[in-house]
């Protein structure tokens, strides 16, 4: 009887260890996976607080709140089914679709400078001044919905890359994870982007000379915060989008200009053997972000004609028949 009671407790401790082993392996696997998805995340911050431009401030945080919502829709309800059920029955699309996601990522990077450069784009805000708010409001989450649905499947596809050796069950879980972790903050940093000026106000409205300062500095600093991130998610976009293109170029035999990229980078490393892993991890990314910006500028460039074409052809009044 004792025996049998000590095999039984070997065996709950063997489950326990095992269990303990695949947290941590689903732990340190979700937070790889979220790693990969950094630039994807830095972009889905810098993008967000545009849709509440134009909207009174007691709206900005329950239009955060939907967004927030549709987001966690969008990642669990159907991209990460999808991504399970690909996994499972069709692995062999992932690349290609990595690559589509990469294109695209390279694509918006692209139009976002096409649009910086030649002053283009300003037919939003003309559109946010004529709007009711009701009718802005509803366009606003859906817009950011539609959007936020493309980012969530690069961050789901990205994930699921780095965890495809992983059972189906921790796959789920993982992916689960990463969307829960990256959705809540997200929208948090967004959340407290968006009110801080209103933070700004309530401390200068307080008094006292720190309250003052530092409420001063928070209302200025909006608007140049909102700046750099925009910058900043231009560079992810191009960046991470450049390499997802590149890394599934190598996976699908067209290796000769990854590996050559690789290699200059690699020796840009070598030239300052004190920094070289910072100096070839950076070399490589500014490779990526430019190889990223050059694809994205093609696909524009095809965008932009077709939008021509098609006008074009509309312009064009129809013969009136003989």
């Amino acid at each position: 009887m004792a025996s049998g009671l000590i095999a039984l407790l070997d065996d709950v401790a063997a489950i326990a260890k095992l269990a303990a082993a695949t947290v941590d392996d689903v732990a340190a696997a979700s937070a790889k996976a979220g790693t990969k998805a950094a630039g994807v995340v830095i972009d889905d911050a810098a993008v967000t607080p545009g849709y509440v431009v134009g909207l009174t401030p007691d709206r900005e945080l329950p239009i955060i709140g939907k967004i927030t919502l549709g987001s966690l829709r969008n990642k669990l309800l159907i991209l990460l089914p999808a991504a399970l059920l690909m996994s499972t029955f069709a692995p062999w699309l992932l690349t290609p679709l990595l690559m589509i996601g990469g294109s695209y990522l390279c694509f918006e990077a692209a139009e976002k400078l096409w649009e910086a450069l030649t002053g283009h784009g300003g037919d939003a805000d003309l559109h946010v001044a004529t709007t009711d708010p009701v009718t802005l409001e509803h366009e606003q989450v859906t817009g950011a919905i539609r959007t936020d649905f493309i980012l969530s499947g690069e961050i789901m596809a990205i994930a699921l890359a780095e965890v495809a050796e992983q059972s189906t069950i921790n796959q789920g879980l993982i992916l689960a994870i990463v969307a829960v972790v990256i959705t809540v903050g997200v929208y948090g940093a967004v959340a407290l982007i968006v009110k801080m000026d209103d933070i700004g106000l309530h401390l200068i409205r307080q008094g006292g000379r720190i309250n003052q300062l530092v409420g001063n500095l928070l209302v200025s600093g909006m608007t140049r915060l909102l700046a750099i991130l925009s910058v900043v998610g231009t560079a992810a976009m191009a960046w991470v989008g450049g390499g997802i293109v590149l890394h599934g170029m190598e996976q699908s035999g067209l290796a000769s200009l990854p590996h050559a990229l690789h290699h200059f980078a690699e020796l840009v490393g070598h030239a300052v053997p004190l920094a070289e892993t910072v100096l070839s991890w950076l070399a490589g990314a500014v490779l990526s972000g430019i190889f990223g910006v050059l694809l994205g500028a093609a696909i524009v460039a095809i965008h932009h004609a077709v939008i021509y074409v098609r006008r074009a052809g509309l312009a064009v009044e129809p013969q009136p028949p003989v």
